[in-house]
């Protein structure tokens, strides 16, 4: 029920983010509630642990596609 509970709670707080963002947020918040919940019952704590770290990576993937949109453009190709 807990669990539950931090899944809820980290939905909650990715309520206010972006698309992109919110997808890292709901992926990492689940993975990151079992875990913190079977390594101890901190089952919230690791829903926002890994709500933060989704978001992150989420990030760093649109970054790396914009770079690679930009450098395709830079050089003349268009596409990929």
């Amino acid at each position: 029920m807990k669990s539950l509970a931090a899944i809820a709670a980290a939905l909650l707080i990715c309520g206010a983010t972006s698309a992109a963002n919110a997808k890292g947020c709901i992926k990492g918040a689940v993975v990151g509630g079992v875990a913190g919940h079977y390594a101890g019952h901190h089952g919230v704590l690791g829903a926002a642990a890994g709500c933060l770290y989704g978001r992150h990576h989420a990030k760093e993937q649109q970054e790396q596609e914009r770079q690679r949109q930009q450098q395709s453009r830079v050089n003349g190709q268009g596409k990929l």
